[in-house]
């Protein structure tokens, strides 16, 4: 509490526990990674397997659903098996989905890879979170977190670029060669470390191998979360912001394939500008949060990812696309740093549960924007589509500014008149 905590804090994470969360930063970054591979390749899916582009997308899509629904049961089992171990089996689970995808001859079967991969890939972001949050001192935990949350980030960057890249250069399938390298290397280094953990005497253990505080039924939990009428409009909004933000987001290497005539490569390299401009908001964050406050962030980043996606979609050169890209993804990540901050104050007394529920309803929300998004293209074109999106995004953020003043005052209220 005084200024005697910092002369150790920056020795109270052992080197080993430093290399423990380096590792699960990697875990994140490859997570991401094979979430947003496919976006890119969209065309080219549809191309090869001759389908339509919204039938492609459904590699996007059944990720998506598999990824949401899985994060309602990782909370208990990292509880009880470990969320280490959960993480480092889970890596090494999503290096044989990619194999499977590799060897795939239809689209049913890369179907069942992506499927594979979703039920490994789903573990990874939030155990490694909870795994640091057991870990870390409460004074050193938000920078663990950033660097975490820096890997899945990252992961946004290359999985747009490398799907492309790799799609135009060797062929699709070579991008799923890739991620089994990626995941079976990131899988063999967890492997190790929990080894290691595991070979270190119980007494010197860190807080993670401790017996878990006995907690509610999850369903139990979950009823309570969802009783407050806050939580309910937290999880409403992440199913929107899924759809229009994280969903529609994989039909912009398409539209600028499609409207531009840019090759994958090129296409798949602009939108991962998407994700870089989420590392822009993660290094000035700190400097915009006490001046714009939660409301300022939440309206104004809806507003930018709104302004992006409407220069995307209808400006007839690919120039104005790479700062378009930019500010979208500065805004969209603006935004979301809000929402999952309110996540995480939705239900303090379960908040491992309404975390993983706030997970679950924002994938989900993927998902259907995706197939939303796929089916509209052939009725009114990507132009439309990516714009629809922005539009939706930006209405969010003025409706969530609305609502957080709303609770603000009126908690502000009851304070005074409790006083």
């Amino acid at each position: 509490m005084t200024s005697a905590t910092a002369p150790g804090a920056t020795h109270s994470i052992s080197p080993a526990t430093r290399r423990s969360i380096l590792l699960l930063s990697c875990a994140t970054f490859s997570s991401m990674v094979a979430q947003r591979i496919c976006d890119a390749m969209l065309p080219e899916l549809s191309r090869v397997f001759a389908v339509s582009l919204a039938q492609a997308a459904q590699v996007v899509s059944v990720f998506a659903v598999t990824y949401g629904v899985s994060q309602l049961f990782y909370g208990p089992l990292g509880d009880r098996l470990g969320k280490f171990r959960i993480v480092t089996f889970a890596a090494l689970g999503c290096s044989v989905g990619s194999a499977v995808a590799v060897f795939a001859t239809s689209l049913d079967v890369l179907l069942l890879a992506r499927i594979m991969m979703a039920l490994g890939a789903a573990a990874l972001i939030p155990l490694a979170m909870a795994w640091v949050g057991d870990a870390v001192p409460p004074h050193e935990l938000q920078e663990m977190l950033t660097r975490t949350g820096l890997g899945s980030t990252l992961g946004i960057v290359c999985g747009q670029l490398l799907g492309g890249l790799l799609t135009d250069a060797l062929g699709w399938r070579w991008a799923f060669a890739f991620l089994v390298l990626l995941f079976g290397a990131v899988g063999s280094l967890l492997l190790g470390d929990l080894r290691r953990q595991q070979a270190v005497p119980k007494a010197e253990a860190a807080p993670t191998d401790q017996a878990p505080v006995p907690r509610p039924h999850f369903v139990k939990q979950a009823l309570l979360i969802i009783s407050h009428p806050w939580s309910r409009t937290i999880l409403l909004l992440a199913v929107i912001e899924g759809a229009v933000g994280f969903g529609v987001l994989a039909m912009w290497a398409s539209h600028l394939h499609h409207a531009l005539g840019l090759s994958l490569s090129v296409s798949g390299a602009i939108v991962a500008l998407f994700g870089l401009g989420g590392v822009g908001y993660m290094i000035v964050g700190r400097a915009l949060i006490p001046r714009l406050g939660q409301h300022g962030l939440v309206l104004l980043g809806g507003s930018l990812v709104g302004i992006g996606a409407l220069a995307l979609a209808y400006i007839p050169h690919w120039g104005p696309a790479i700062p378009a890209s930019l500010i979208a993804g500065f805004g969209f990540f603006m935004f979301h740093n809000v929402m999952q901050a309110n996540a995480t104050q939705m239900a303090p007394e379960a908040r491992g549960t309404a975390v993983s529920m706030f997970a679950s309803f924002l994938f989900l929300g993927q998902s259907i924007g995706v197939v939303l998004a796929a089916a509209l293209i052939d009725r009114i074109g990507t132009h439309a589509v990516v714009a629809l999106g922005g539009g939706v995004m930006a209405a969010e953020g003025v409706y969530f500014a609305w609502a957080l003043r709303r609770r603000s005052a009126a908690l502000f209220a009851g304070q005074r008149g409790m006083a």
